[in-house]
């Protein structure tokens, strides 16, 4: 059964009740998007399970039986952990984690993929290289070249860093370890690289990986089955996106979701009974001077309702829209002026004692989710995250922005992404305001859409 509460997203995908976690294995097959991700069913939370869901649009979803469970006395009893999804010639195929230890284990699928057999000679990958002492050892990523299956699986050298390490098979069973695809330092990326993901875009090569904080990228060249980075960008500022996972479409975009999680206490969430939200598919794109370029995907737009709009005047000071909604798409373009902040707030209350600001600072080239009074829960987590956008003189600010009762994603001029998490306790903080402080800006348009629902 489904569960509702005034903190749960209607037009973002989760489960109907229970604990999300990381997404995995995406995958175009037989006409219908499908979406595997971390479960954790009724009481068992922390013992990891693949759900699946089906999609024909990205946005309204179906609901399918469990894909994997994990199996007593099977090498995934400790939970079926993060992996993907490819296509075996036509067989489709996961491939995963299992845990206590880490090994990496293959299922091949029924045709419809609502059935999954375990390959028996599991785990395919039992232990990490002998002689390398590692870190952690999970989340195997795999694709398909002229020669053979090719396999990364997220790790990290003892005293060295975060790594990916690479692998070969020719059936996706028998795998044989090449070498690490490119190793990180301590310092600068940690000490682990969970879930990461390797693919073309554009005449480059993509290396995503989490390690234990803000997904990061690196962006290079990719020969010879060596990976040499050439620049390197962080994929989220918000704090609430996590472990993403991209697939290639029917169109040839490059997909990405990633795990949101919550922002409130443990209690709360299982009072709520649910825990974990995606955010949106984002279609990533390689910009010229070789950093990502972020847009949401254009079916979600398919979910706009009642439009209001308005633009080419001043604002000084805060200024309220006759816009009341806890789920909506907003876009505003200001040209900054003499402002030394600009932007908006939502989820806010009449009086002001309950919103969340999205801001830009001209002085600093920051832009910022200010959290500090997103909800009178002080049980809530409450703070401000910023990253950079060093704008040019006279250069407009353009914010997207989802709202999503609970969660909010900004996407600022295709450059930059931030998702939060925000659990308003007033049934009225559903206000929006411009807004400009020590000094005018020009708002050149305003746009809000109510958001249908998605189920």
């Amino acid at each position: 059964m489904t569960v509702f509460d005034t903190q749960r997203p209607h037009y973002h995908f989760l489960p109907p009740g229970e604990w999300l976690n990381d997404p995995n294995g995406p995958i175009w097959w037989q006409g219908q998007y499908h979406l595997f991700y971390q479960y954790g069913p009724r009481d068992h939370w922390d013992l990891k399970y693949w759900g699946h869901a089906s999609s024909a649009d990205l946005v309204r979803w179906k609901h399918l039986p469990i894909a994997l469970a994990p199996t007593p006395g099977g090498p995934d009893a400790g939970g079926v952990w993060s992996g993907c999804a490819v296509d075996d010639h036509g067989t489709p195929a996961l491939l995963y984690t299992g845990v206590q230890p880490e090994t990496q284990c293959l299922a091949y699928g029924s045709p419809d993929l609502l059935t999954w057999e375990k390959y028996p000679g599991n785990p395919v990958v039992a232990a990490p290289p002998a002689g390398l002492e590692v870190t952690g050892f999970r989340d195997p990523c795999v694709w398909r070249e002229a020669d053979g299956w090719y396999m990364l699986i997220g790790s990290g050298i003892t005293g060295v860093g975060g790594t990916a390490l690479l692998y070969r098979s020719p059936d996706l069973r028998a795998w044989e370890y090449l070498h690490p695809l490119c190793v990180g330092d301590n310092a600068e990326t940690g000490e682990m690289w969970e879930c990461p993901d390797f693919f073309p875009l554009g005449d480059k090569h993509v290396l995503l990986f989490s390690p234990y904080g803000a997904p990061c990228y690196l962006v290079g060249a990719y020969a010879d089955h060596r990976f040499i980075p050439e620049s390197s960008g962080t994929l989220d500022f918000g704090g609430y996106c996590y472990a993403p996972k991209t697939f290639r479409d029917k169109n040839g975009r490059r997909l990405l979701w990633g795990w949101s999680w919550e922002g409130r206490s443990d209690a709360a969430q299982h009072a709520a009974g649910w825990a974990g939200v995606m955010t949106l598919p984002r279609v990533l794109t390689l910009a010229p001077d070789g950093t990502l370029r972020y847009d949401v995907a254009r079916e979600v737009l398919s979910l706009r309702d009642a439009h209001r709009e308005g633009g080419h005047f001043t604002v000084d000071g805060m200024h309220p829209l006759d816009v009341q909604s806890d789920s909506l798409e907003i876009g505003v373009t200001f040209l900054p002026g003499v402002a030394s902040r600009v932007g908006l707030a939502v989820r806010r209350s009449p009086d002001g004692a309950e919103e969340t600001r999205i801001l830009y600072d001209a002085r600093t080239g920051e832009v910022s989710i200010e959290r500090e009074h997103a909800s009178l829960d002080t049980d809530t987590q409450r703070d401000t995250q910023h990253g950079p956008l060093p704008l040019a003189t006279g250069r407009a600010l353009t914010l997207h922005v989802f709202v999503d009762r609970s969660i909010i994603e900004v996407f600022v001029n295709d450059r930059l992404c931030l998702t939060s998490r925000v659990y308003p306790t007033r049934a009225d903080s559903v206000g929006v305001a411009l807004l400009a402080d020590d000094g005018e800006a020009l708002v050149e348009q305003w746009d809000t859409w109510e958001m249908q629902a998605s189920w």
